[in-house]
């Protein structure tokens, strides 16, 4: 009679709709891209090197050239040339993931996180928005959103034994540091190359654009602490309810009020100091040596090793707790390289170009009232093939400005709906590597991501439309 019930439970479910996984999701975009080559005709623009040398399109010299649609063999090796395109981003997140494994074997996480816990028992929610202000305040200085994938495991634990979930440890680093990277006071990575691309002073339109970080952050934490305080009081209305492995999180890290509390070991304390070191030289590393991905792979390489040895680990642990740690992370290790292979398919094609030349003459099209906002609208949705800030403003950005001086929109306005098109999608297409990476991470599907994030989105495109609105009203030019 069980078997009949499991049986019976199982039809019912195959007959409901459930969201295909990720790989599903991403393979069938590829196959479209791949289809599209054979539609849309091949074109190109010339490059041309700028005086920071940087390579942008030359506006001026956009031509249709003979079709080049991807074949059968391109379009088999579409995931491997993804993978490695994004090799940077791939291997980011395999060593962030060993690395944080072996921290973790440590025990110095668990400590940490029993204390940081006991402290802010009675005003847990307030650290939302102060991890969240000082992500934003972060990203809008120097421009790294992927940080986030940073972030994520060291606050994930600490959320956890507060009784929130994973969906609110995503949710603070990547809301925050996409308010901050959108909005770009003094962001070198959008604001100051779109701004040069653009020929306007750079870093001007400084005040409007910290208005803007505002808006965002603040619409992002009050919508971040409402989830988190809903879960804390009723953890059934989770997004992560039903997830086995949640509740495996749920078992390590929440603690028993009247448990004893924890205490750090003589090496474990060495540890915990190497640990705040390391990530103090990376800082130091990342603001005045400009490191980045491969830079601080590195540096977490050196940094698990080290933590492990001093806390105590043979050898021979250290290098479980890595290979545990890679196995965790690599779906999304593995999902950045199926996100960049949409994008081989329409370079190899040679039909990105068309694209950017199309929306061009889209955008030219409309109204004057609305242009700014085609604009936005147009960076938007080519950010779903180039997830990229400095390359969406390369291939972009040379179009747009001088298209605003023949439609009536200031080329500080342009330069803002570049903003705001690209920043607001890159936590929400699933072909942005970075992102996916930092949902997998937590261990939050693509699927519960956007449930949650889809009303937050809907808000910022209104705060965005507002500020684009009054940007055109007022003609603005910083």
């Amino acid at each position: 009679m069980s078997d009949t019930t499991h049986e019976s439970t199982d039809d019912k479910a195959s007959r409901g709709f459930r969201m295909p996984h990720i790989y599903v999701i991403l393979f069938v975009f590829t196959a479209i891209a791949a289809l599209l080559t054979h539609v849309i005709p091949a074109g190109m623009y010339d490059r041309i090197t700028l005086p920071n040398g940087r390579v942008a399109v030359d506006p001026d010299t956009f031509r249709y050239v003979e079709a080049a649609p991807v074949g059968l063999e391109q379009f088999m090796l579409a995931v491997p040339r993804g993978l490695m395109d994004a090799a940077q981003v791939v291997f980011f997140t395999l060593i962030i993931g060993g690395m944080f494994m072996v921290i973790r074997r440590t025990g110095i996480i668990d400590v940490a996180v029993d204390k940081l816990t006991r402290r802010f028992a009675g005003r847990s929610v307030l650290m939302i928005p102060v991890l969240m202000t000082t992500f934003a305040v972060i990203a809008t200085l120097i421009g790294t959103q992927e940080l986030a994938l940073v972030y994520v495991p060291v606050i994930l634990p600490l959320m956890i034994a507060l009784r929130f979930d994973s969906v609110v440890a995503v949710g603070t680093a990547l809301l925050a540091t996409t308010a901050g990277f959108t909005a770009g006071v003094l962001n070198p990575i959008n604001t100051g190359l779109g701004q040069t691309i653009a020929q306007l002073p750079l870093y001007s339109g400084f005040g409007l654009r910290a208005l803007l970080l505002i808006c965002l952050t603040v619409a992002a934490i009050a919508y971040l602490m409402r989830y988190a305080l809903k879960v804390r009081a009723n953890p059934e209305l989770s997004l992560m309810a039903d997830d086995a492995k949640e509740a495996e999180k749920r078992r390590v890290y929440v603690h028993d009020d009247e448990a004893d509390a924890m205490r750090f070991s003589p090496r474990q304390k060495w540890a915990g100091i190497a640990t705040i070191g390391f990530f103090a030289i990376m800082v130091w590393g990342v603001l005045t040596r400009g490191w980045f991905m491969t830079e601080m792979a590195g540096l977490f390489v050196i940094m698990g090793i080290s933590v492990g040895l001093i806390a105590g680990l043979t050898t021979t642990r250290i290098c479980d707790a890595f290979n545990e740690g890679f196995q965790d992370v690599l779906v999304g290790a593995i999902i950045v390289g199926l996100a960049r292979a949409v994008a081989v398919m329409l370079e190899q094609g040679q039909v990105m170009d068309t694209l950017v030349h199309g929306l061009g003459n889209l955008v030219g099209g409309l109204p004057s009232t609305f242009s700014a906002l085609g604009m936005f609208a147009s960076q938007f949705g080519f950010n779903f093939v180039v997830p990229s800030g400095s390359g969406q403003a390369l291939v972009t950005m040379p179009i747009m400005a001088p298209l605003s001086d023949l439609i009536g929109v200031t080329r500080q306005s342009s330069v803002l709906a570049y903003q705001l098109g690209d920043g607001l999608s890159n936590i929400f297409f699933p072909t942005s590597g970075y992102f996916m990476a930092t949902l997998a991470l937590a261990g939050v599907s693509w699927d519960r991501w956007v449930r949650f994030f889809l009303p937050l989105l809907g808000i910022w495109i209104a705060i965005a439309s507002i500020f684009l609105i009054y940007a055109q009203l007022v003609g603005w030019i910083g």
